[in-house]
């Protein structure tokens, strides 16, 4: 299946692709919370498409899209995940995987504006696979991580550079800001997705090719960082992780190549279909 929110932010409802065309399915699920996904609301999602189909109520082609789950406890990242990328940073392959938070109020839209902080002048981009956690997981076994996966998203990891590496102490200042976790258009579920570790994923910065890389070229595979990072925290129903970008980001350009207002963000994922944003600057 393929999970939907629409309408305006803040105000969006539970809906469903079926064969391209929008389904709203909020008279039977409230939302794409941490509740659907405990309490076994993916078997209920299907039951019900399965039953209703194309009898639902449609959904306007016109209609914005947010994120395709709602805010969840919290959005855990991979850095330094593609051995490109590291090189590109000038930074060393890690030998374990490197974990930062992205505050879950940087959440939007996968069409929503992305908008440069107030004061910033290096706001990067970051094509990633991200995947949404279906159950409770808490030191998961690596043989048994594939269960724990509810399924997946496209996400633009933006980045502010100089909050993140120049201004002294973790990386999350410069990834938490408004605007800055874009996800959509949709949440494939596990089974839509045949084989996570080797995905194609590309970005373009005004019709220009940023990023080209395929997740077979991750450092850490997804079962291994469901358990390794199930060591650490507890993982809850809706938590995402995203699993870090190949090479070219801005930041790895010489000279380094930033936003600006006016530019336009396309990006997108095998499955997972794609992103557009145009850029914004603080208060316009």
């Amino acid at each position: 299946m393929k999970l939907i929110r629409f309408g305006n932010e803040g105000q969006e409802k539970p809906g469903v692709l079926i064969d391209d065309k929008r389904y709203d399915v909020s008279g039977f699920i409230p939302d794409y919370n941490e509740a659907f996904f405990e309490t076994g609301g993916l078997d209920k999602l299907k039951a019900i498409v399965d039953e209703h189909g194309t009898n639902l109520p449609t959904v306007a082609d016109d209609e914005r899209l947010g994120s395709p789950v709602a805010r969840p406890s919290k959005i855990l990242c991979i850095g330094l995940n593609y051995a490109d990328h590291a090189k590109e940073t000038n930074a060393p392959i890690p030998p374990e995987p490197v974990i930062f938070m992205k505050s879950t109020t940087a959440m939007v839209g996968p069409d929503d504006s992305v908008v440069i902080p107030k004061n910033s002048v290096k706001t990067d981009w970051e094509v990633e696979l991200a995947f949404v956690i279906g159950k409770k997981a808490s030191y998961v076994d690596e043989a048994d991580a594939a269960d724990y996966i509810a399924g997946y998203v496209l996400h633009n990891d933006v980045s502010e550079r100089e909050f993140q590496l120049e201004r002294n102490g973790t990386w999350d200042k410069g990834k938490g800001c408004d605007t800055f976790a874009p996800l959509g258009p949709f949440l494939a579920t596990a089974d839509e997705i045949a084989d996570d570790n080797n995905l194609n994923l590309w970005l373009d910065v005004n019709g220009k090719r940023m990023q080209t890389g395929n997740t077979k070229t991750f450092i850490f595979k997804i079962p291994f960082l469901i358990s390794y990072v199930s060591q650490f925290m507890t993982l809850l129903p809706g938590d995402i992780i995203s699993t870090g970008t190949p090479a070219g980001v801005g930041l790895g350009f010489n000279p380094p190549v930033y936003l600006k207002p006016g530019d336009i963000i396309d990006l997108g994922i095998d499955g997972l279909g794609t992103q557009r944003q145009v850029v914004k600057a603080y208060g316009e």
